[in-house]
């Protein structure tokens, strides 16, 4: 396993990221836990010492089952990292008893990093009042006492949203967790993001490496310049090659659902990756052509899905969207696959209520995505 210096500690330069675990019948809430605890073994063994959970990953169950899956280890061999939901703006005021709740389901007395998670245009208000909120100075203060050993913040935000954060509590931030990728590095403006980040000295932390999978399926047709310049590599290799090779990047997160991609993601992180002037061009190129795609950026992390009164598949329906987009005449797949769904699960079901889109990181128009979804079905 690879590993990078952050202050006094040795990070395994691949994370195991708990949101995407093995799940039972399809239900994200449903984790699987003996497939799961033998994963965290895995991964233990083979060197990786950094595990990200959060407090709405798999309905809450991803706490409660990565802390009894780390119980098992020495509690000073590794490094759990949890997040304050900012993505809820209720959740605003309730950082006591969430953080409280937290530190019980993963089993743990203290948080080697803590995150205040998704900063974005819909909650940077709140974060910034902290005299009405308090949210940013309790976290500090759990630092001071020893809960928090690491406190640092995630963004998925524009530039000038994490830049106001940066300006307001820069001072108190030891990390930062970017979506980066190369489809990122200048869709979502990732560039500039870790510019302002290596200049303040704040560690650089990556999230969606393959933008929930989305870069890495490929068609022959995208990959076809990209074997022209290393053959036996896949497109997973690839995506991790260009993060790697971010000056300043630290630990990279994976989420990862089976026990194969585990192998295959640690077998990478087990040797040194140099990427070529070469082939990052024609890797951003590349993000380039899927930037501009039809479609929208859905990476599935299910926060749409709890807040839905329908309890609609919403990242699914968002998949075969993107699916039914991506064919010049849609395609058989998505009716399909949505002719299998009962009615009121159906992309036509959406009462266009807008609490999906209030805490969708990606900042999609769901109802929109979905009542055109509907439209291009026929109901």
């Amino acid at each position: 396993m690879q590993y990078f210096n952050f202050q006094d500690l040795k990070l395994s330069a691949l994370g195991f990221g708990a949101m995407r675990l093995p799940v039972i019948g399809g239900e994200d809430a449903h984790v699987d836990e003996p497939a799961t605890l033998d994963m965290v073994q895995y991964a233990y063994d083979h060197g990786i010492n950094y595990y990200d959970t959060a407090w709405g990953y798999h309905g809450g169950n991803s706490e409660r089952v990565m802390g009894r899956a780390l119980a098992r280890y020495p509690r000073e061999s590794f490094y759990l990292a949890d997040k304050f939901p900012g993505y809820d703006v209720s959740n605003f005021g309730k950082h006591e008893e969430i953080f409280a709740e937290q530190l019980e389901r993963c089993g743990v007395g203290y948080f080697d990093f803590y995150l205040l998670h998704n900063v974005c245009e819909m909650n940077i208000e709140q974060y910034l009042d902290d005299s009405k909120f308090g949210t940013v100075s309790y976290f500090a203060e759990q630092k001071a006492a020893g809960k928090i050993r690491h406190l640092g913040f995630s963004v998925h935000g524009s530039f000038d949203t994490f830049m106001r954060f940066l300006d307001a509590y820069g001072e108190l931030m030891e990390f930062c967790q970017i979506q980066l990728n190369y489809m990122d590095w200048e869709f979502q403006d990732a560039r500039a993001k870790v510019q302002a980040l290596r200049e303040r000295g704040i560690g650089i932390w990556v999230m969606e490496p393959l933008r929930g999978g989305i870069i890495v399926s490929l068609s022959d047709e995208d990959m076809a310049p990209l074997r022209a310049l290393r053959p036996d590599a896949d497109a997973v290799e690839w995506a991790f090659s260009f993060v790697r090779n971010v000056e300043g990047v630290g630990t990279i997160l994976s989420g990862m659902s089976s026990m194969e991609q585990l192998r295959e993601n640690v077998a990478l992180f087990e040797r040194a990756d140099e990427l070529s002037d070469q082939e990052r061009d024609a890797l951003l190129a590349l993000g380039r052509k899927l930037a501009g795609a039809k479609g929208v950026p859905c990476t599935a992390c299910h926060y749409c899905v709890s807040h839905c009164p329908l309890e609609l598949d919403i990242p699914r329906l968002l998949e075969l969207y993107n699916e039914h987009l991506s064919r010049p005449e849609g395609g058989f797949i998505a009716p399909m696959a949505l002719g299998a769904l009962p009615a009121d699960k159906q992309p036509s079901a959406c009462i266009g209520c807008g609490s999906c889109a209030a805490v969708c990181p990606q900042q999609i128009d769901i109802p929109a995505a979905l009542a055109d979804f509907a439209s291009m079905m026929g109901k």
